[in-house]
């Protein structure tokens, strides 16, 4: 019951971006097309699990062990840009076409805060490895639910005829602003 309230907080209650506003930077950059939305969502999802796994370990069997907690965010990062280049070798070699549809974005993933947010709340809120995990995982769905969700309305957006000064980002912003309060209405949940 405890990972089933986890999941459905992390994904709609406090969503990672449409609450939390981490991990805008993805948002709005790779949010014009559905299928590259997508990859992205798979891509954060891999790396922001294995990293919340990677970092736990770290911060518990090394940083704190060795009271060495004041490295914390350096050595998170240097995990993290470990992974997002293992992602990018494997997409590359996978899915080229993945690859070159995330284009800038997919380096953009080490600086996702993000991730680096969530391996920091994990050790925050003091979860067990399998409870991070949970979380960790379920940020991924909300943070891809959000992302799929807000690539379709800006397809339809593109469809749509709108005053010169309204078109992209503009537009953009007010529709994330929209989605944000859409995704309130599931506060009184958990």
């Amino acid at each position: 019951m405890e990972y089933l309230l986890i999941f459905i907080s992390a994904v709609f209650v406090n969503n990672i971006v449409l609450a939390q506003f981490l991990g805008i930077c993805p948002f709005l950059g790779v949010s014009k097309k559905v299928d590259t939305a997508l990859g992205m969502s798979g891509a954060v999802a891999f790396v922001l699990t294995i990293a919340t796994i990677v970092t736990y370990v770290v911060q518990r069997s090394v940083l704190d062990v060795y009271n060495l907690q004041y490295l914390q965010t350096i050595v998170f990062i240097l995990i993290i840009a470990f992974l997002v280049q293992l992602v990018e070798i494997i997409l590359k070699k996978v899915s080229p076409a993945l690859y070159q549809a995330l284009g800038v974005f997919l380096p953009l993933i080490t600086t996702n805060c993000a991730i680096l947010g969530v391996a920091i709340l994990v050790i925050q809120k003091n979860f067990s490895l399998m409870t991070g995990v949970v979380y960790a995982f379920s940020t991924a769905i909300g943070f891809g639910l959000a992302l799929v969700i807000f690539s379709g309305l800006r397809e339809q957006l593109a469809l749509v005829k709108l005053p010169k000064g309204m078109k992209g980002t503009p537009i953009a912003l007010i529709v994330a602003g929209i989605l944000a309060m859409a995704f309130m209405g599931f506060s009184g949940m958990v």
